[in-house]
């Protein structure tokens, strides 16, 4: 029976190529929106990173907005064609590892904040609840509420750790499967001059 079931399983590797390709097409939009906000608004992307009051207070803010900007911009690419995925996820990971602690860390787990799934952090949550109840409630009386809502229900940002952890995620997995087979330059790049399969 046990021999089976690995048989079933093992039957299904020829489908492995799948998951990387999902996880490349999944996470290429994301760095390319990420990286065509910080192009069409360099001069701000610049001051958010550089100023300690309103923004990140990193050193040389032209030097790390402009590293930042090329590697989404170009990570998304490469991503797209499978082109040194190992490669590209390092410098995705750090500018991910740097989103969660510069950015994220502060607003705990949540992306969007929700009381009744609280891990931690919970005060801001609840208060997140309170201000969507009242957001709510000022759209019903003064607003198109059905308008607003026709597409999906109004939420509160709460900007944790959550999305950037999970890209962060992905991304290691990707570094540590690369970009699959078939469907990416590196894997025909490696059966052409490595005589790989």
């Amino acid at each position: 029976m046990f021999i089976k079931l690995q048989q079933l399983l093992d039957s299904t590797r020829v489908l492995d190529f799948l998951a990387p390709l999902a996880l490349r097409l999944y996470l290429a939009p994301i760095f390319w929106m990420a990286g065509m906000n910080k192009v069409n608004g360099f001069e701000g992307t610049v001051g958010w990173f550089g100023n300690p009051d309103w923004g990140l207070g990193l050193p040389f803010p032209t030097l790390l907005a402009g590293l930042a900007t090329a590697t989404e911009v170009g990570g998304a690419i490469l991503l797209v064609f499978g082109l040194g995925v190992r490669w590209i996820s390092i410098p995705l990971m750090i500018t991910m590892l740097v989103a969660i602690f510069s950015v994220h860390w502060g607003h705990g787990w949540q992306t969007i904040a929700d009381a009744k799934f609280c891990m931690f952090n919970c005060a801001d949550a609840i208060d997140a609840s309170e201000r969507l109840s009242a957001a709510k409630g000022i759209l019903r009386e003064y607003g198109n509420y059905d308008w607003l809502t026709g597409q999906g229900g109004i939420t509160i940002l709460n900007n944790g750790i959550e999305m950037a952890t999970t890209y962060l995620i992905m991304l290691l997995a990707l570094f540590f499967i690369g970009g699959g087979r078939y469907f990416s330059a590196d894997y025909w790049i490696a059966r052409r001059f490595m005589n790989k399969d």
